[in-house]
């Protein structure tokens, strides 16, 4: 159970979705930013249970394959990575983000294709009550770090944090194509089966 917390913990990223989440809800204040970052990480915490007790029946229901979520979610994190690297470039209106709801913090950032894809596989090979207490318990360390970052992000004052976040959004393109091309592997590997 520690193990799989600690896997998660890891897939989930909190400190790499630290400022990129911080960035997308600039135009909040800082109490605001972190109801809403508290708000979208239960909804994500809702979305990884629901995978862990229902993802084969749902995955196989809508017809889809496992590699399916790193494509797509590497698809939409590849063009927020864009905005953040070039801000005239942004894919996401300030509008829409001054109240997001699901997407695309509790999906597919907190909850995205690697971490969904992890919790099917672990859910598959282990005791579904373990897997699921082991998510609830990364799940509470990641909420915990991202909802105290709007100080974090405050203090790294709007020069650092601009710094960061095209530093942020460099990684998070590199991070992006490696999920397609993971998503690509895995199809072309079933498909040489």
């Amino acid at each position: 159970m520690i193990s799989t917390a600690l896997l998660l913990f890891i897939v989930l990223d909190p400190f790499g979705n630290l400022v990129t989440l911080n960035t997308l809800l600039s135009k909040s204040d800082p109490t605001q930013r972190r109801k809403i970052i508290a708000r979208e990480a239960v909804i994500a915490l809702g979305i990884l249970l629901l995978f862990v007790f229902a993802g084969d029946r749902i995955l196989h229901a809508l017809g889809l394959q496992p590699y399916t979520l790193g494509i797509s979610g590497g698809i939409v994190l590849f063009m927020i990575a864009l905005g953040m690297v070039f801000p005239a470039r942004r894919v996401i209106d300030d509008q829409g983000m001054e109240n997001p709801l699901v997407v695309p913090i509790a999906m597919p950032l907190i909850a995205g294709p690697g971490a969904i894809s992890t919790v099917i596989l672990l859910a598959q090979n282990n005791p579904v009550r373990e897997v699921a207490v082991g998510v609830s318990l990364a799940w509470l360390a990641t909420a915990v770090i991202l909802t105290v970052s709007p100080l974090v992000f405050r203090f790294l004052g709007s020069r650092g944090a601009l710094a960061l976040e095209r530093l942020m959004g460099i990684l998070l393109v590199m991070l992006s194509v490696q999920m397609v091309l993971d998503g690509i592997a895995g199809y072309l590997a079933e498909r040489a089966a």
